[in-house]
Order: structure tokens, then sequence, then C-alpha cells
């Protein structure tokens, strides 16, 4: 029978844990939201900064590590440092949120339970071991499936089909001793020992993957399935939710958009407080390419002390809604930011600092989206004939057109909960 076909479940009860920014918790509200009105109850477990966004969507909420630590992680320089960015994640993210998440879902879980949590949730894998509870885990973005085949770009190195297998095994055993075990296993494991369950290693190698479901949501032509991902892996396309829906731009942002051409976005995520020099290299960008500009910081600290006339700032306003009024979007690279981007149909300068954001790029490049340039080349002698030729360019703006079209979130949607109720049911 097809799974469109398939009677659905009983009413679930499905705990949505993430953790991370913006990026990371929106489409947990898009599947939360798309859960509840097949009539399952929804919770969206994760900081509680999200607190009103999740609410105000209809979804249950539980915290999940404070307001305070959030905003220490943002204002935390590692953040954004290539070598360092992860060290800073695990420490202040990941590790704390371990023995909270599987409490959590200790106290939540029972028949008719489902988790639905991002592969850094190791609190959640765990509670799958310990409790029985299924579990499918959820990947935004490619760069933590690996592959011998084709596993894109890792920070400036490219990990793709013209790299020989045993180099690349090399290069990811040497990631995970030096850069990511170190930082998680000791934690994770001393946890584990206090539930009797035995000691694991190489977390994103495997464990990172719940060996019921994978979720990928974004689709095959940004990051082509490759025959060594785990075997129940599905790719269910880019899955967006920015609240647009119900959000009225402020007159002065309709005013500005209004006011004269399309300017360009310029952006280095929600999460991101400590990059001056970004907004500062923004600014001239314009001035010498005769753009106009719109800022968008949560962080205005951020923000050089004046701008000119055709420069805005706003703390935030969706990306559904002004981009599609735009000429581009200069930005870190974040997955959440990119797809919204992709549908809009704007060309990409993407700037990526550490994380997925290097292989996010570098897979924009290749599909002839836009440009990638590393942070110690984003200065405004060169960017602003970079900007310039993406704005101008005919070929650029039909290629971004098409692959626009191919952006069917609903459908996306609809698949990501088809195979949720179908793991209730296994």
């Amino acid at each position: 029978m097809a799974m469109a076909e398939q009677e659905s479940p009983g009413p679930l009860n499905i705990l949505l844990a993430t953790l991370g920014s913006a990026g990371d918790v929106h489409p947990m509200i898009s599947l939360g939201t798309a859960l509840r009105k097949r009539g399952h109850r929804a919770t969206i477990i994760t900081n509680e900064i999200f607190c009103d966004s999740v609410r105000s969507a209809g979804l249950d909420f539980i915290a999940m590590g404070t307001a305070r630590e959030a905003r220490e992680t943002m204002a935390d320089p590692r953040l954004w440092q290539p070598n360092r960015g992860y060290q800073c994640v695990a420490e202040r993210v990941i590790v704390p949120n371990i023995p909270r998440l599987y409490q959590i879902i200790e106290g939540q879980a029972g028949p008719g339970t489902v988790l639905v949590a991002s592969g850094v949730c190791f609190g959640a894998r765990v509670a799958q071991e310990k409790l029985g509870t299924p579990l499918a885990t959820v990947h935004l973005q490619p760069t933590i499936i690996r592959s011998l085949v084709d596993s894109g770009k890792y920070g400036p190195i490219p990990m793709g089909p013209t790299m020989p297998p045993a180099i690349k095994q090399s290069m990811f055993w040497l990631l995970d001793t030096l850069a990511i075990d170190r930082f998680i296993v000791p934690a994770l494991n001393r946890f584990r020992a206090q539930l009797a369950l035995g000691p694991v290693h190489r977390v994103l190698d495997g464990y990172a993957h719940s060996p019921q479901l994978v979720l990928c949501l974004f689709p095959d032509w940004f990051a082509p399935r490759q025959p060594d991902w785990p075997p129940n892996t599905h790719q269910t396309g880019f899955v967006l939710y920015d609240g647009g829906d119900v959000y009225k731009l402020p007159p002065a942002a309709e005013e500005f958009l209004s006011a004269g051409s399309p300017p360009v976005v310029f952006t280095p995520g929600s999460a991101a407080a400590t990059l001056h020099e970004f907004f500062r290299e923004s600014v001239e960008t314009c001035r010498i390419a005769q753009l106009r500009g719109l800022l968008l910081t949560m962080h205005p600290g951020q923000l050089p002390k004046s701008l000119p006339s055709d420069v805005r700032s706003f703390s935030y306003l969706p990306f559904s809604r002004i981009l599609p009024r735009c000429a581009a979007i200069t930005y870190h690279g974040g997955i959440g930011t990119m797809a919204q981007a992709i549908k809009a149909g704007v060309p990409h300068l993407v700037v990526p600092h550490s994380h997925d954001q290097p292989d996010n790029g570098f897979r924009i490049e290749r599909l002839g989206l836009g440009s990638c340039v590393p942070p110690r080349r984003y200065r405004a002698s060169e960017m602003a004939a970079t900007l310039r030729q993406l704005v101008d360019s005919s070929e650029i703006r039909e290629r971004c057109r098409e692959y626009s079209r191919r952006i069917d979130s609903e459908a996306a949607l609809g698949r990501a909960c088809d195979l949720i109720e179908r793991l209730a049911q296994d």
C-alpha cells in the first residue's frame, strides 16, 4: 500500500527536540504544527528563548536550557571560529542538555509517544535505547551525514568523489578523535554508565542517526543521496517556516522596501552577536556598489553607529515576506536562511564561518545560485564587484527562479509527517 494511503494512527504524543538557533527551531515548529493538524499532541523541547515563538504557533513547549545560557553562547567569540566553534557548541549546548533532555523524555514518555530530535540531541538517542521510545532523527543539513563517496566540503577541504575513500576515512577518524569525541564522549558515557548503558564512541560517525528513521529535510538536488548513508534515510525536501503568514511588516520596513530599487539583505544569522566587521564591510560594500542595503540582526551592538540613508537595519523580518522583494542576500550560510533564499529566487553571497556553513555555501556555488567567499576575503573593495555581478546577472537570476520552483514545503511536510506516523506503527 502506498504511504499516502496508509491509515492514520490514533493520536500520538510527539516530542520534538532541537538545539541551536532559530534556523534549527523553525522546522520543528513547522513539523509540530502539521502534526497537530493531524490530531496529534506536539510538544517542542528547546531553549526557553523560543517559548513565545512556539506557543504562538499553538504548540506545547518544554524549556531545555535557559535564556541566559543562550545569550552567553551567542556572546562567546569561539562560536564563529572555524577551529573552535564546535568546542563552543559542545561545551555550552550539547553536553549540558544530554541529561536534561533524557529526564524530560522520561517524564513525558508513555504509550503512543514518538521522539523527533535533531542529531546532536544525544539525550533522545539515550532515551531510545533505555526507554524504548521510537525516535526519528532530523537532519537539516547534509554535512552531518558522512559519506566515503561524496561528503561535499568540510571547512576548506573538499570531500567529494575525487578524494579517495581511504583518505576520507582517515580524515573522519582524525576529526572525531581530535575535535569531536573529546568534547562530548566523556560526559555522554558517564551519563550512560549511570543508566547501565555501555560506552559509545565516534558519535557523529553513526550514533547521531536513529537506527529506526532518519529524516533529511533537504532535497536530493541540493545533496544527492549517497550509497553509504543509513538505509533508513528519507529525504523529504526543505521545510520552511518563519511565521511570515501572520507577521505584519513594521511600517518603517514597508516604507524602505517600497522607496527605491530592491535592496540587498545582509545578515550573519540570528545567533551571531560578535560580527561587527561583517556589518562594517557590508555598509561599505553598498556604498561602493551603489546598492541599497537591509541589515538584519537581533544584536544591534554589532552595527555601525550611523548608517547612510540607503541602508536600514531591523532586528527581525520574516524572509518569506521580504526576500522576494530584494535583489540578493549576503549571509552566513545557515541552512534555514539558505532554504528561504532559494525559495525566494534571489542570488546568494555566502560568507561561511564554521559548522555546516562551508558545505552549504559550496553547494550553492555548485548549483550556480551564487558565490561563496571565506570571511577573510569579505572586504568591501572586493565584495562590491562580486555582489554587483550577482545582482546584474540575468543568467543567475533565471537559475535562481528555476530552483525556487522546485521547492514545495507543504509536500515535504506531508512526507515527513507520514514517515513519523509510520514509525509509531512499526
